[in-house]
């Protein structure tokens, strides 16, 4: 295995704004915690807006759109749960995408109540709704990318909906790779085997959730990783190294 070349990383700014939204106020500031992520080397800057607001609030993604704006070549990506609908102030979460036009809409089968993304689709249910809506969101301009798991009989569905890219959902291998037990070696050569077969069909590869800077670097041997997207650990790690030093061990990573 050899890593992937130029994977890029998109840092999820969720966690800068739980951290503000615990107090009154706007700080910290999750636009220009944003702009710091840039400036150190980021690719990208990723939000997940669910209707409760635990973290992201509408009017952070349309700012960060606008910076995002700013910086020639640096990409904004939308995630979450298609079928959120408006609540509150919260205008939906496809009337967001619609909005801003991000530059990738990532689509994530969770529900409102859910405390972060735990699976993929299956798209054998999934599948025929999901249809129409990846049509339009490719129609504003938007590359459209599904949340999935390493199996390749669904990864394959993905392809025929016309979706642009997979974000394989790497929370069962960081938990394996903490424990390296006997199943290790096996479960690693399911996420192989799922980007092998992602370059043979011609859909891209993006993964995220729970990569850190103990296993990604292993991760990043996958066939054609284009993408990265990380936040919960990344801004752990900030607390004891700092920002700017954080993104940029990861983009280090991220290029190595």
């Amino acid at each position: 295995m050899t890593p992937s070349n130029n994977t890029a990383l998109s840092v999820n700014l969720n966690k800068i704004a739980l951290i503000r939204n615990s107090r009154p106020g706007n700080y910290p500031s999750v636009i220009s915690h944003g702009e710091i992520c840039i400036q150190s080397g980021a690719d990208g800057l990723t939000v997940h807006p669910r209707p409760d607001q635990r973290h992201i609030r509408p009017h952070d993604v349309y700012q960060l759109s606008e910076l995002v704006k700013s910086h020639a070549g640096i990409e904004f990506n939308i995630e979450g749960n298609p079928y959120a609908e408006s609540l509150g102030d919260f205008p939906g979460f496809i009337k967001l995408v619609q909005d801003v036009r991000p530059h990738q809409c990532t689509l994530v089968p969770d529900s409102n109540d859910q405390l972060t993304s735990d699976h993929g689709f299956n798209l054998k249910v999934a599948g025929e709704k999901l249809r129409p809506l990846i049509c339009e969101l490719q129609d504003l301009g938007v590359r459209v990318s599904l949340f999935m798991d390493p199996d390749i009989e669904q990864i394959s569905l993905a392809k025929e909906l016309g979706a642009d890219r997979i974000e394989l959902y790497t929370g069962p291998y960081a938990e394996a790779f903490k424990h390296q037990d006997e199943n290790f070696h096996a479960l690693f050569q399911t996420y192989i085997d799922a980007a092998i077969h992602a370059q043979k069909i011609g859909i891209g590869l993006n993964s995220g959730h729970d990569l850190n800077l103990e296993n990604l670097a292993l991760f990043r041997q996958v066939s054609g990783l284009l993408e990265v997207s990380i936040g919960h650990a990344l801004i752990v790690d900030a607390i004891a190294m700092g920002l700017p030093a954080t993104v940029q061990a990861y983009k280090k990573l991220c290029s190595a």
